[in-house]
């Protein structure tokens, strides 16, 4: 491939998503300016107009809706699927015709992730798309948009022939990252680099401030990434040290992954909004929920934005009758209530030993997007600090700054309960800082771009390295018994840290392969163990590690023969991981490839 023209990145977000990009080739051995692509989508019948970010919604319209040309696009006279603002704007009319929070479904391991499921519970004359399919959609888009606003006829300048990063939650594991890589081939874009989000924003407000960052934090100082974007939190914990003189970047902690955010915001609106309907005798359908939900989203938005002194905010939800207009049900949702609901209910004061409640498990329950049991954002963050959530037991760690990403840290009154309750842990002197982002919704983009220079040596990098420990079950050499599963051990395969283009060998073990037939591999992951490196073999593991996939295949080989292996796990340049089996006799190769599937 020829030198690319730029380095691109890409926030591939739950609720927006963004491109940002700037120069490959150097000019000096400085950075240079990240610009934000202004994307072209479709916000009104027959309407284009450009904005700088694209809302991951999918609107699948009807045949007769879509037969007249309404929704073409610069580059697709005979577009029948809108992307974007407008279908972010049909999401509160026609709930069943739109797929949100693709990102979510992505790295929901109780589904199969490669079904035809989106829009969940959609009629059958809709088109469902899976979750790889939806993100390869908004993908594929952000691919046509740039090439018509920034190639043009010129091949060398397509998006495909760029270097690409593209971001993922910190939290997002091997096989969430993996789908995420081939949703982007699928989208035409065969080379793409993953980076985390949290970190992407860290970068961009490096960019941003220049050389003046040395001065904003100090050596031994922490800094909590708070990110908390339309469907997850994340949070990372940054260290910084020093080295020959120089202040270096270490991420040292990533927690676990929450199904929180701003989409579960948008719902406990809309359940209080259908109560107080209730109250005067109107009640909603599950159709008249989604219809809500949407609703609510922009009321949220409108009082957390700070740009308009409002009472209240109208809510407005289509009937179920011949006339959908007369039926409409409007109501004003009081700015008092807003805040009542999403500050008090996912952001309460609490004690830094007040840990995330555990709840009952029911034992049948509806399949769909698996939420976390306890919404507060504030006692997960306890959780986190403390170690707790991956199994410690320490001192919290007492944060000297913090940096807010994501949508829902636009809110003001959000970020200072944030910063009141971490105060109420901090019980030395001096509020903790923020650390000043530029834009909470354009960051991760325009990170991601600035840490493609930094990988050429023209900016400041982030250690990291592999966000959990890793894991293959190993079925234990024993006599069968009646009655009696044979047990599976956890052998780590790759440590917590391994940093990206590193191999972690292990020769010292060999172990039996079953090759020629259908074989079952248990992959397994843990935030909790930092500490076990490759060839550690836990035996009773159920309480510290999780099973994140299984992974079926047949490998090549006379049916019914073993072979003697070894075993090899590979961080990859683009943030990916590779396992092979090696065999001893020969160093003949199986890669263990993930065969994503709905978990039993």
């Amino acid at each position: 491939m020829d030198q690319p023209t730029y380095i691109i990145g890409i926030d591939l977000g739950t609720t927006n998503s963004v491109v940002a990009y700037t120069g490959a080739t150097p000019e000096t051995d400085q950075t240079q300016e990240v610009r934000v692509l202004e994307i072209a989508q479709v916000t009104a019948a027959h309407t284009i107009e450009k904005q700088p970010g694209l809302p991951s919604f999918i609107y699948l319209p009807g045949h007769a809706e879509a037969g007249d040309g309404a929704f073409a696009l610069p580059w697709n006279a005979d577009n029948q699927v809108v992307i974007g603002e407008y279908a972010r704007m049909r999401a509160a009319e026609a709930p069943q015709r739109v797929i949100a929070s693709a990102k979510s479904w992505l790295c929901n391991t109780s589904v199969d992730r490669n079904a035809a499921i989106l829009p969940w519970e959609a009629a059958d004359d809709v088109e469902k798309l899976s979750p790889v399919a939806a993100s390869s959609a908004l993908l594929a888009y952000l691919r046509q948009a740039w090439n018509y606003e920034m190639a043009g006829d010129n091949s060398a300048l397509r998006m495909e022939n760029q270097e690409i990063y593209l971001t993922v939650p910190a939290s997002f594991d091997a096989v969430a990252r993996e789908l995420t890589v081939q949703a982007a081939e699928h989208a035409g874009l065969p080379r793409v680099t993953l980076l985390e989000e949290p970190q992407a924003a860290f970068y961009s407000w490096i960019d941003v401030s220049g050389d003046h960052w040395r001065k904003a934090v100090e050596k031994d100082e922490l800094v909590l990434i708070c990110d908390i974007g339309g469907g997850t939190t994340d949070f990372s914990l940054i260290r910084v040290s020093e080295e020959q003189g120089e202040l270096v970047l270490d991420r040292i902690a990533v927690g676990e992954h929450l199904l929180v955010g701003g989409d579960n915001m948008d719902l406990a609106l809309a359940y209080h909004v259908a109560a107080k309907m209730a109250e005067s005798g109107t009640r909603l359908d599950s159709w008249q929920m989604r219809g809500l939900v949407h609703a609510c989203r922009s009321a949220k938005e409108g009082a957390f934005s700070g740009l308009q002194d409002r009472n209240t905010w109208p809510v407005t939800i289509l009937g179920r009758g011949s006339s959908l207009i007369g039926n409409t049900l409007k109501m004003d949702l009081p700015a008092e209530d807003i805040s009542r609901v999403i500050i008090d209910g996912f952001f309460p004061q609490c004690p830094e030993n007040e840990f995330p409640r555990a709840q009952r498990r029911t034992g049948l329950r509806e399949a769909g997007l698996v939420y976390a049991a306890d919404p507060a954002v504030t006692r997960h963050m306890a959780a986190f600090l403390t170690g707790r959530d991956r199994g410690h037991q320490e001192t919290m760690a007492a944060p000297d700054a913090i940096l807010f990403n994501g949508g829902v840290m636009k809110a003001p009154l959000i970020r200072e309960r944030i910063k009141d309750v971490l105060d109420t842990w901090n019980h030395s002197s001096g509020r903790i800082r923020e650390i000043n982002t530029e834009n909470y919704d354009l960051a991760v983009a325009r990170g991601a771009a600035y840490y493609g220079q930094a990988r050429h040596g023209r900016g400041i990098r982030i250690r990291a390295g592999l966000n959990k420990s890793y894991y293959i079950g190993v079925a234990a050499a024993m006599p069968a018994v009646p009655g009696m599963l044979q047990p599976v051990k956890a052998l780590c395969v790759a440590p917590f840290g391994m940093e990206e283009g590193t191999v972690a060998r292990i020769t010292e073990k060999e172990f039996v392969l079953v090759v020629g037939e259908p074989v079952v591999f248990e992959f397994l992951g843990s935030v909790r163990r930092q500490d076990d490196p490759a060839g550690a073999v836990v035996e009773d593991w159920h309480d510290q590690i999780e099973e994140i996939t299984t992974l079926e295949t047949t490998l090549d080989g006379e049916p019914g023969t073993t072979v003697g292996v070894t075993l090899e796990a590979a961080a990859t340049e683009i943030g990916t991981l590779e396992l092979w089996c090696v065999s001893v006799e020969d160093q003949r190769r199986w890669k263990l490839e993930f065969n994503v599937r709905q978990q039993d």
